[in-house]
C-alpha cells in the first residue's frame, strides 16, 4: 500500500509550497502535482488520490494566499463585474512558487516527468505554468478552469509545447466558469498544437467519478 506523507513546510522550512504527497505504489519517476480551486486547500484534491494511478506520486500543494481557516488561493479574484477579474501580480507570484516548487519535488523525490492539475483556480494556474514553462511538465490536467487572456497573448508556438498533453474537463452546467471557457481554451490549445484530449460532462463546477475514470484511462495512455 503506498504511503502518504504530510509535510508540514511551515516547520520545515524546506520546499516553496506546504503539501501532501502520497508516494507512489513502486519505484517510479512520474508525479501529478495538484493545485486546489479558491477557498480550499491542499486536503481536497488529495482525497482523490485512491482514485489516480498508484504508480504515480501524488502531491497536491497549498496556495500561498490566506482567505480564512483552512482556506486559501492563489490569487485574489474578483466576481463582481460579472466576470473574473484577476490579481495579476499575485498570479505571477504564484507562478514563479509553483515552478520552484516543482524543481525542488524533482530533486527531493527523482522525479522526471510531472504532470500538472488542477480545479478551478488550480487549472487555471496549471495552464499558466504549463503553457509558459512547458519544459517543466509532461503533461496538464486542467478541470473546470480557463486559460488567462494574458497567457493567451504571451504564449507563441514553439517546439516544448508540442510535447506537453492537456486532459481537459468541464461542465456544460458550470455556472462559476461556463463552460466556454473550456471550448476557448481547447481552440486556443489547438492553434499551438498542442495534444488536447478534452471532455464535456453534465455536471456543474465540480469533479465527479465519470471525470476521474476518464482522467486515470488518459494517464495510464500516456504511460505506454
Amino acid at each position: 500500500m503506498a504511503s502518504i506523507v504530510k509535510e508540514n513546510n511551515a516547520t520545515t522550512g524546506n520546499l516553496a509550497l506546504q503539501y501532501l504527497v502520497r508516494e507512489a505504489k513502486h519505484k517510479s519517476t512520474r508525479a501529478i502535482i495538484l493545485l486546489h480551486g479558491v477557498g480550499s486547500n491542499e486536503s481536497d484534491l488529495f482525497n482523490l488520490a485512491d482514485q489516480l494511478p498508484d504508480d504515480f506520486y501524488i502531491i497536491a500543494a497549498r496556495g500561498q494566499y490566506t482567505l480564512g481557516s483552512g482556506r486559501y488561493a492563489w490569487y485574489n479574484v474578483d466576481f463582481s463585474t460579472g466576470k473574473p477579474v484577476i490579481n495579476t501580480a499575485q498570479e505571477l507570484s504564484s507562478r514563479e512558487l509553483i515552478l520552484k516548487f516543482i524543481a525542488q519535488v524533482k530533486q527531493k523525490y527523482s522525479l522526471d516527468e510531472i504532470y500538472l492539475g488542477g480545479f478551478s483556480q488550480g487549472a487555471i494556474m496549471s495552464y499558466s505554468v504549463g503553457l509558459t514553462h512547458p519544459q517543466e511538465v509532461k503533461g496538464i490536467i486542467a478541470l473546470s478552469g480557463r486559460v488567462l487572456e494574458q497567457i493567451q497573448t504571451s504564449v507563441k508556438k514553439n517546439p516544448d509545447l508540442h510535447k506537453v498533453n492537456v486532459f481537459l474537463a468541464h461542465g456544460v452546467q458550470d455556472g462559476t466558469l461556463p463552460v466556454h471557457y473550456a471550448r476557448q481554451a481547447k481552440t486556443f490549445l489547438e492553434g499551438l498544437d498542442v495534444p488536447v484530449s478534452y471532455h464535456e460532462y453534465s455536471i456543474g463546477h465540480q469533479i465527479n467519478l465519470e471525470v476521474l475514470t476518464d482522467l486515470k484511462a488518459w494517464l495510464n495512455e500516456r504511460k505506454k
